[in-house]
């Protein structure tokens, strides 16, 4: 069986999706409805801009975001998952493929997602931390153990889990984490604590806009990041991307129930091999590729 993942923040890169702009008709015709969606012309950041300019906040999401839509959509027939899954922002893209949100509110949802998140980390110093080479459980232990907010926040492989809080919090929690015999403990430079209790004020905002959108059937089940296995039912698929945004990103997990459920190869659709990798490290006896 086939299962489709989806990147998250972090896989763009300067010129993404130019190709697809130039040589296929239905892709530009996607990325310039994007551009009228969104209101500005996100597809000259996106192919001429800076690293920097990339980087912004409103920018991010909704280019990784459209790099994979465009290319779920235009493989046609080809596109053909028996699962899907998304790493945190990568969800969305699933949905879209999957026809379980339409294009345009999918695009909408991701921009109010990207805006509301960078409010709430403007409106709280926070961070994140890659703690490499612990089992997981001790991360748990010493992440509960600490008095400010910090919390496992991705679960990407065997080994590598980010924690998610306030900038006290992480820097207590690394200095007990390399105590405890983690091979590095690295503060990422990222704008804020995502997936974490501090997302709080953008998940109530997301929650607003999602419960006014139209969530459909899905086309095949989705593995989602809040739950780690299958969901058809779109009312769930609604109130877990509402909860997605303070809950961990579990993808280690959610791996695991897709080979669990018979999935023997993981194609990556979306920019970069983060996820081939990842899928590596979780099981290295299934067959990754992109699409």
């Amino acid at each position: 069986m086939k299962a489709y993942v989806f990147p998250g923040q972090g896989s763009q890169y300067p010129g993404m999706g130019k190709d697809l702009y130039d040589s296929n008709p239905d892709a530009k015709s996607l990325f310039e409805s994007a551009n009228d969606i969104l209101g500005f012309r996100i597809t000259d950041i996106m192919f001429s801009g800076t690293e920097k300019e990339l980087k912004q906040t409103k920018v991010t999401q909704p280019a990784i975001f459209l790099h994979s839509v465009v290319k779920a959509k235009i493989a046609g027939s080809t596109f053909m998952p028996d699962m899907v899954a998304g790493h945190s922002l990568g969800e969305f893209s699933s949905l879209v493929a999957t026809k379980t949100l339409s294009f345009e509110d999918g695009l909408k949802l991701v921009y109010q997602r990207a805006m509301a998140m960078q409010k709430a980390c403007e409106m709280s110093p926070s961070t994140m931390a890659a703690i490499l080479g612990l089992d997981d459980k001790v991360v748990e232990e010493i992440c509960a153990s600490i008095d400010d907010v910090v919390v496992p926040a991705n679960y990407n492989c065997p080994g590598q889990l980010v924690i998610s809080g306030s900038i006290a919090g992480v820097n207590a929690a690394c200095e007990k984490l390399k105590a405890a015999g983690a091979k590095r403990a690295l503060v990422l430079p990222v704008g804020g604590a995502f997936h974490s209790p501090l997302m709080e004020p953008a998940r109530r905002e997301l929650e607003e806009a999602l419960l006014s959108t139209l969530v459909s059937d899905p086309v095949c089940p989705v593995y989602q990041n809040v739950t780690a296995n299958a969901v058809n039912d779109p009312a769930a698929i609604r109130q877990n991307l509402i909860a997605q945004l303070t809950a961990p990103v579990r993808w280690s997990q959610s791996v695991q129930a897709m080979i669990a459920d018979g999935a023997t190869e993981f194609v990556e659709v979306g920019p970069g091999n983060v996820l081939q990798g990842l899928v590596k490290k979780i099981n290295r006896e299934v067959a990754t590729a992109a699409l």
